[in-house]
Order: C-alpha cells, then structure tokens, then sequence
C-alpha cells in the first residue's frame, strides 16, 4: 500500500426530508445571498425549486437563479453564472441537481474568487486559489461531485470536455435525499450506476500490491451498485436501493476506494473526448468503451482482472487458467451493462466513428500529442486509436 491522504470535508445530510435543512447551512457558512443553480424542468416541474426557494426565504436567504445546465455542461452557462454572480453580490451558491449542475456550480465558484478567465483552469495553464462556498441537493446519483474535488467543463469552442481538481471547490455540504431521484428515467439511473461503478473500477484496476482493505471496500461498494441497479429497473421507487446508490455515489468518488493505490482513469479520459464531440452521457460513454479497453489492457496483470470476476460478479474461478477467469468477469460486466439498457460500444450510442474521427478523438485525448494517459497500462496515441477502433 502506498502513502496517501485522504481528505473528505463535506458534511452530509441523509435521508427523508433532508433538503428542510438548506437555510440553516447555508447560515451555518455565515452567507446571505445565493445563487441557485439547476438544470432542466424536472426541478420546477416538481416543486422541489419552489420548496428551496420558501424555505431559503424563511431563513432570511435572498437568492438569484440560474438554470439550463445540460448534461456535458458548458463553458458558456459558466461564464453567465460568474457574471450573475458578480453582478448580484452573491457569496454562495446553491447547485440543485445531479453532477452536470455540481461541476458548473464549482466553475462559476472559481470565476467569482479568482480573477483572469476560468477555461484557464480546465486548460490547466493556472491552478485555482480559492472558490466560493458551494453546497449541493442531489437529485442523481452518478458523478460523486457532491464529494468530490473534481470538476468537468465542455467547451463549445472545440468541444473540448476537461475537468480541473482542486479542494478548494469540495462542497460545504451535500444534502441527500433518495426521495429526489424516484422520477429518474430509468437511463439516467443506469447511466448514474454505471458512472458510480467506473469511479471505483478507475481506482481498482490497479499494479499496486497489498491494498487488501482498500479492495474489500471497493468491491463490497460495486456489489451493492449492482444489485441495486437491478432492483431499480424493476422498481424504480424502493427507497432501500435508491439510499444504497446515492451513497455509494459519494463515497465511490470522495477518494476512499483509492487510499493507498494509483488510479488508472484511461477509461474517463477516452470518453470525455466522446462526450465533448457527441454529447452523449457520460456514463453510458464510459460503459461503451470499458470493455474495449479492457480487453486491450488485461494482460498487463490478468491476476486483478480475475480478482474483480470472482470477488465482484461471481464469476467461477479457473485456477488453471487466470486469462480466461478475467475474459469471463469483463464479458460478465458487459452482460450487466446490457441488463441496463447500456451501450457496451460506440455504435450503440447512436455514433458512427469515421478513421478521421478515431484521429481526432485520440488526438485530442493525448492533448495535441503531448501526454500518454492510464495507470494500469500507459496508453500512446496510437494505443487510444486502437481501443477507440475496438471499441465501434
């Protein structure tokens, strides 16, 4: 096990009715005014807006609002929300949403604090020295961002997809209530599971040895997103299975199923190029290029794909033979990923990738040629236009 830091500052509300609690945390940040921050209908439609807002009001909380945040969310929503901010005095900003309006909101919080142009930070040409204060209401359950220290902006120009880590950004609080995410469709719930279950599987396909506690705890966490994912197709309103993801989602991207290791992330780096030239959702991008990578990357150590087979989807272990132990788990995943309606290629995505196209994904994802991606098996640019290839 390697030497690591693990740091998770975000208080959590869980639970029925969490969300009664947004004024009086937002008080506990010693702020007066927030923007409230969404997405599409679904928030208004529902009333939760209407409820958020009442209840900001009785806490004596003034409050401007900016919705419209898409999935893949853009550059130019973020810009609007730093000049709303700034216009209107605001000093907290309230995301009401899923991991799309979390990653803007932790955008426009850099915008407001910090000075110059905040693409910057995605670019990675200036790192971010402050935010404003964020809190998050979760209605996914996906990305983690509520915990998380990471953000993930699309530019339009370009359609560059990039994201910008800093702790500076981590949530003050998150308010969960598995209530919210009863009216999911039930894409979005399989695309939320899947990301849920990548954010771990990134962390666990690892060469760093003797990082026993860290695997349990890794793979109790895709066990229960699995199962659980099964029983929401079939009912999408059990409380039980709703609370099982949206907790594992947090805990799935907070860092605590990577201490000790290194990640491999080739998988989220191949799929944020998709993302930002196809907008597709990010999880079911991730679940269409997995197995391609996968099959690509294996024999770098089958052992740990042969561990994931056996100790996450019971996959019979071939004592004899380790390789075909690790081809059976990753076809058993891709089995699971079609059991929720996910792509298992890019063709499935509606996407219909030309050899000038695999060019230009492989490009951009190696950054104009200057870095090689992944952990498990350091990937070139011509290893990213092979999977990309595999993976039509």
């Amino acid at each position: 096990m390697l030497n690591f830091e693990f740091y998770a500052p975000t208080k959590v509300v869980f639970g029925k009715n969490a969300e009664d609690k947004v004024g009086k945390l937002i008080k506990e940040q010693g702020c007066k005014k927030a923007l409230v921050h969404f997405g599409g209908n679904s928030a208004k439609k529902s009333g939760l807006l209407d409820r958020i807002y009442k209840l900001l009001e009785q806490s004596d909380i003034s409050y401007v609002s900016l919705g419209g945040v898409v999935p893949n969310p853009r550059l130019s929503t973020v810009h609007e929300g730093i000049e709303l901010c700034k216009k209107e005095g605001v000093d907290f900003i309230l995301a009401v949403g899923g991991g799309s309006v979390i990653d803007s909101s932790k955008a426009i919080g850099y915008g407001v604090a910090n000075e110059g142009e905040v693409w910057d930070f995605y670019e990675k040409t200036r790192m971010p020295e402050k935010c404003i204060p964020i809190g998050a209401i979760l209605t996914i359950a996906a990305a983690g961002s509520e915990m998380s220290n990471s953000s993930v902006i699309t530019n339009e120009d370009g359609w560059l997809k990039r994201g910008c880590n800093s702790d500076s950004c981590r949530c003050k609080f998150a308010i969960m209530n598995p209530e919210l995410t009863y009216s999911l469709p039930d894409y979005q719930t399989a695309c939320g599971c899947t990301d849920i279950l990548m954010h771990t599987m990134e962390r666990y396909f690892t060469m760093v040895e003797d990082t026993m506690l860290t695997d349990r705890i890794g793979e109790a966490l895709m066990k229960t997103v699995i199962q659980s994912a099964k029983v929401l197709i079939k009912d999408p309103e059990n409380y039980n299975a709703r609370a099982e993801v949206m907790w594992a989602g947090s805990l799935s991207h907070n860092g605590l199923t990577g201490c000790g290791t290194t990640g491999d992330w080739a998988c989220h780096q191949l799929e944020h190029e998709i993302g930002g030239m196809f907008d597709v959702a990010h999880g079911a991008g991730l679940a269409a290029i997995w197995g391609s990578w996968a099959r690509y990357v294996y024999k770098e150590k089958p052992e740990r794909f042969a561990q994931f087979a056996v100790n996450v989807l019971g996959v019979p272990d071939n004592f004899l033979d380790t390789d075909k132990t690790a081809i059976a788990g990753i076809t058993a995943m891709e089995e699971f990923y079609h059991s929720i309606s996910m792509p298992t290629s890019i063709s499935q995505l509606g996407v219909k990738l030309t050899e000038d196209q695999i060019d230009e994904l492989a490009y951009k994802c190696s950054f104009e040629r200057t870095r090689m991606i992944g952990g498990f098996k350091v990937l070139d640019i011509e290893d990213m236009q092979n999977i990309y290839r595999l993976a039509i």
